[in-house]
């Protein structure tokens, strides 16, 4: 295919130029432009437009997070219009603070940028032993983001001078104790309920259903008996574990690895030493430093004289608390481990010897050489299983890292089949059954992630039966499926469903007696309130609910505390109904003051996050916030509910 496009390059730009150039005439510069953006513009903040295009890839990037963060989160939940709609509203209000950041001049140094790096867990753990970063594998995150390590450093600077609009704000919000009283005294009261409740369970035995019956209960509710669109699949899985199987080690390369690496294996020279401190801070006063230093000094005149004594002496009087309990011991430590005066006093003494006085930024310490630990070679032999292990590990990342570019390229270019992949690197086709977009609770491997699963179920892979891109579904790891057979969702027959139809049915004819019985009595016991026979009376609240289905619970708080006690009816749907009976309002308890102290700092987290979407609505205005995709209906109707 690609020599047919070279020896034919020269036709094909005559007919792109055919193509392209009518398509300037008749839209002009602009109108190409936006075709190119996919042309719709669906929003514009500031006079900047948000184009279809950047709205998919943002919204992709957000399914991907979350996806990551709860694997087995219904797709179709995330790909909703009021899902979308949600990621375009957060673009613009994400604009409008980076507009408002640029307008009131907030920058962040690089001092402030440098302070953030160091401690971002995910940055701090990207350096060695010494401190210091390790730059490859920076680069390495950086590029996972599909960015430059200074494109990284752009975004987190920028961000950071965004977070600056908000946090000003939310952090000039003050609650006072009143305040906090009053609001959470409204959303968290609690009331003492009696419920009677009647289960559809009790009323089964009255249930009778015919297969006429079943029959038009099948008709009228097919949803309930669709199946769930599955696949089955080939795959291969190019990844270090599997090269490492197949990596032959000649003993001469083991033994050269092992001569390499002989003092890495033998570890560090490691010291133990007990130490007297005397503490003097560096902004100690001049005057107040040389008391410490001539206390020090006495010291070590003592144990001078008297080396057995050391222990006791620390323990009376060495001002470092941790060590002085154990004689001033502070066990075996290796280079690195202490600072660097100390670190050079002690490895410059000679067991049993004690230093002069050896200052450092905490004080003056003495030091008791007490014990050398020199590292020791282990044998070739005994570090045989490790060799090779690490040998085959390296070897393996190597041929990863030639083999993946090859991997990704021949499943994108022979993509009506995986065997041909697989005879060229040596993988074994590997096949599944029955896959679904969702995948189970709990599931692992492969074939469960995101990414994976979005491409197996797109219309390439299921329609034209192509296989999917290579996915990286972790490090180095690549998968790429091919959908062998694809069975969608559909309603199933009425004879492999009639057994759960019958369940299905009586569980809601019981259910409609439940609840016939339930209003019934609750007619009467509202016409003589005497014959009403309900349970134990509870306390209830928003943060303090019995075992009692939530629409209870929301139905007792909602009854009008100037007409109690009252009676409610509540249908709980196929779990029955219920009748609650709300006597009275009972006061909260007494908070400890660390406790209204927290309910204070929540209350005021509340309350200036309610501030930041009023401010936000605020530069909707100032900016001229431009929403030209439609709103999802739902939305619609959420916003015309509110007062």
């Amino acid at each position: 295919m690609f020599d047919s496009i070279r020896n034919n390059s020269k036709i094909l730009m005559g007919l792109l130029f055919l193509l392209v150039i009518p398509s300037f005439v008749l839209f002009g510069i602009e109108g190409y432009s936006q075709f190119e953006d996919k042309g719709a513009v669906v929003a514009r903040v500031d006079g900047q437009k948000i184009t279809q295009s950047e709205w998919d890839a943002v919204h992709q990037q957000e399914v991907d997070r979350i996806r990551a963060s709860v694997p087995n989160l219904d797709p179709k939940l995330l790909d909703s219009a009021e899902a979308r709609y949600a990621t375009l509203e957060k673009m613009v209000n994400d604009r409008l603070i980076a507009r408002a950041s640029e307008k009131q001049l907030l920058v962040t140094s690089d001092q402030r940028l440098a302070r953030y790096l160091q401690q971002d867990p995910s940055i701090a753990g990207l350096r060695g032993a010494d401190g210091k970063l390790d730059m490859e594998r920076y680069r390495q995150l950086a590029a996972s983001q599909g960015i430059t390590p200074e494109m990284l450093e752009a975004r987190v600077r920028r961000d950071l001078s965004n977070q600056q609009v908000l946090a000003g704000l939310q952090a000039s919000v003050f609650a006072t104790q009143r305040q906090t009283d009053a609001a959470l005294d409204a959303y968290l009261q609690r009331r003492e309920i009696q419920v009677k409740r009647w289960s559809p369970a009790d009323f089964a035995a009255k249930v009778e259903v015919s297969d006429a019956d079943l029959e038009r209960y099948y008709k009228d509710n097919p949803e309930r008996f669709r199946s769930v669109e599955n696949v089955d699949l080939e795959y291969l899985v190019l990844d270090v574990a599997a090269l490492q199987s197949r990596i032959e080690l000649p003993e001469q390369d083991l033994k050269t690895y092992y001569e390499q690496n002989l003092q890495r294996l033998a570890g560090q020279e490691q010291r133990r030493a007990s130490h007297i401190l005397i503490n003097a801070a560096k902004d100690l006063p001049a005057a107040d430093k040389q008391k410490a230093r001539a206390k020090a000094e006495n010291l070590l005149a003592t144990v001078r004289q008297s080396p057995k004594t050391f222990a006791e002496v620390a323990r009376k009087n060495s001002d470092d608390t941790g060590s002085a309990a154990r004689g001033g011991d502070l066990d075996f430590f290796a280079r690195g481990a202490m600072v660097k005066p100390f670190e050079d006093a002690a490895f410059a003494l000679q067991k049993g010897d004690i230093s002069d006085i050896v200052e450092s930024d905490f004080g003056y310490h003495i030091i008791l050489l007490t014990d050398v630990k020199l590292p020791q070679a282990p044998s070739f032999e005994s570090m045989r299983p490790q060799l090779e292990a690490d040998l085959r590990k390296q070897q393996a990342q190597r041929q990863f890292a030639e083999l993946a570019e090859t991997f990704s390229n021949s499943v994108y270019e022979q993509s009506d089949s995986l065997t041909p992949v697989a005879e060229r690197l040596k993988l074994s086709v590997q096949k599944a059954q029955a896959l679904t977009r969702t995948p189970p609770p709990g599931a692992q491997g492969v074939l469960s992630h995101p990414k994976l699963l979005q491409a197996i179920f797109s219309e390439d892979a299921i329609v034209k039966r192509r296989n999917t891109a290579a996915v990286e579904v972790a490090p180095n790891t690549l998968v790429s499926a091919r959908v062998v057979n694809h069975r969608p969702a559909a309603v199933r027959p009425f004879a492999e469903v009639k057994a759960d139809a019958r369940q299905l049915l009586i569980q809601a004819q019981s259910a409609e007696l439940a609840k016939a019985e339930g209003q019934a009595r609750l007619a009467a016991w509202k016409t003589d309130a005497a014959q009403a026979n309900l349970g134990e009376a509870v306390t209830v609240s928003r943060d303090q609910a019995p075992a009692w289905p939530q629409a209870v619970i929301d139905a007792a708080l909602r009854a009008d505390p100037s007409k109690m006690p009252a009676l409610l009816g509540v249908d709980l749907g196929l779990q029955g109904f219920a009748v609650v009976r709300v006597n009275k309002i009972v006061p909260r308890p007494e908070s400890s003051a660390q406790q209204s102290e927290q309910s204070r700092q929540q209350f005021a987290r509340l309350w200036g996050q309610a501030e930041s979407q009023a401010y936000l609505a605020s530069l909707k205005s100032q900016f001229k916030v431009e929403m030209l995709a439609q709103k999802p209906k739902k939305l619609e109707g959420s916003e015309a509910e509110k007062p």
